[in-house]
């Protein structure tokens, strides 16, 4: 038992935090910031707890220097609450692309976000998933990694996240879930409490 915990950990410990910093570089704050600012009039008016703006169908994306695409939103509705700086958006979409051309994407039904973007939480069918990379170089091939659950809240700058929701994550054809979750990757500690559970799949002989 105390073997395939052990395996189980170091499978998981090498890879999930490749997901959850993907998951930490969408930069939901871009979005925040490249709004379009309100009028001083509407903005005076708007109640604190009322919406000074909103966006339909939207889609906001973020390059770098070299024209190469970073990250994108996309979402059915964002609205801008004053009293308290969030931002809302149903249906949320987003995509990052790191320099190697991995590919991260997540989605829920609904996300918030503050103001400057340090805190941002996935409500409702939240999956984030690292599409698998082929072999290249000194690296090896990763499979698709998958972190899916009802809740999900992220502290960008502290680079934590956590879940009070229970969650599942996937590897490959290894799967593992549990009541609630807290990683701390600054300090490299993943916590998994409540019932937790795993399934690893044999690997394939060469």
């Amino acid at each position: 038992m105390m073997r395939w915990a052990q395996q189980g950990w170091e499978r998981l410990s090498l890879y999930l935090p490749v997901l959850l910093m993907g998951l930490l570089a969408l930069g939901t704050w871009w979005l925040v910031r490249n709004a379009p600012a309100p009028l001083a009039a509407s903005q005076s008016a708007a109640a604190p707890d009322q919406p000074d703006y909103s966006m339909k169908n939207f889609a906001v994306k973020s390059f770098d220097a070299t024209g190469r695409l970073q990250s994108e939103v996309m979402g059915e509705t964002a609205r801008h609450y004053p009293g308290t700086d969030t931002l809302e958006i149903d249906q949320a979409r987003m995509r990052s692309v790191a320099p190697n051309g991995r590919l991260t994407l997540a989605r829920s039904d609904r996300a918030l976000s503050n103001g400057d973007g340090s805190e941002v939480q996935l409500f409702g069918n939240a999956v984030v998933t690292r599409e698998p990379t082929p072999a290249g170089g000194s690296a090896s091939a990763q499979p698709r990694l998958e972190f899916r659950g009802e809740f999900l809240h992220a502290f960008t700058q502290e680079e934590k996240v956590r879940s009070n929701r229970p969650v599942q994550l996937t590897r490959g054809n290894d799967r593992f879930t549990a009541d609630t979750m807290e990683y701390d990757n600054l300090d490299q500690v993943l916590q998994l409490n409540g019932r937790v559970r795993g399934v690893l799949m044999p690997t394939p002989a060469k």
